[in-house]
């Protein structure tokens, strides 16, 4: 499942390398929503991307990857994945940072001076909004994807073990089928051909542990925990949230490496 920002950072590498059509990027988008549009964030952006801003009419995923192409023909699109509390691969204080923490999602396009959040605005559109981003800041922090997945795979201990203290297998019994029920429902994820097979990997693991927070983060039917008992929760998901993250960033930015290296004839 990963993210609509996963998929978007993912084929718009490949595509700026060389190694995907302009439709593929579009179709591989095509399972988050029925339909995406685009829209700068403030004039200047709008100067900058020559895309519509506020006011005026949205436009098309193809129109941004033509932004992309112009600003920077050669480019690689970064993937962020922000929380409060966790800003890594943030580019600094701005409007791109601020929204990408909030929806916990984003897309950075450090050559092109800028980045992209998605938000639904009503059922079936995703939008994606561009804000400028002068200074993409330092490069992101390296995690080699052989870490991470020992991470992941250690918090995936950390999660059984965490929704047996909170008691939610015990008040819901049926959680684990709620869990898988969980991941059917989720947009399958299209990937470019010549994807790292420990990427792919470790996606998937992360996509098996978000579906078991999301388990262990709700109340059980007719039930309500305590402030105290709440914060407790908080404080026991929190770095298992942290570590899907970091496995994430790590998985894309690996599969983005490997892609763009490819030579191409």
């Amino acid at each position: 499942m990963s993210c609509a920002s996963a998929t978007l950072a993912v084929w718009a590498s490949a595509w700026l390398a060389g190694a995907a059509a302009p439709d593929d990027v579009l179709d591989a988008l095509a399972p988050w929503s029925e339909a995406h549009d685009v829209l700068a964030a403030d004039d200047d952006t709008a100067l900058l991307t020559d895309l519509p801003g506020p006011g005026g009419r949205p436009t098309s995923l193809a129109l941004l990857l033509a932004a992309v192409r112009r600003a920077a023909p050669r480019g690689q699109a970064r993937l962020v994945l922000a929380a409060p509390g966790d800003v890594r691969g943030l580019p600094g204080p701005g409007r791109f940072s601020r929204e990408a923490t909030t929806t916990g999602e984003g897309v950075l396009f450090p050559g092109a001076g800028f980045g992209v959040v998605p938000s639904p605005i009503a059922d079936g559109v995703v939008r994606w909004t561009v804000y400028a981003v002068p200074d993409s800041g330092p490069a992101p922090e390296y995690v080699p994807l052989n870490e991470a997945e020992r991470e992941l795979r250690g918090q995936v201990r950390n999660a059984a073990a965490v929704i047996a203290d909170l008691g939610v297998a015990r008040h819901r019994p049926g959680v684990r089928e709620e869990i898988a029920a969980s991941l059917r429902r989720r947009p399958r994820a299209l990937w470019p051909g010549g994807m790292p097979p420990q990427a792919l990997r470790v996606l998937q693991q992360a996509d098996e542990v978000d579906a078991i927070l999301v388990a262990a983060a709700g109340d059980e039917p007719g039930g309500a925990l305590s402030a105290s008992a709440a914060v407790a929760r908080s404080d026991a998901l929190r770095p298992i949230a942290t570590a899907v993250r970091v496995a994430r960033r790590a998985a894309v930015g690996e599969a983005v490496r490997v892609l763009v290296s490819v030579p191409r004839t």
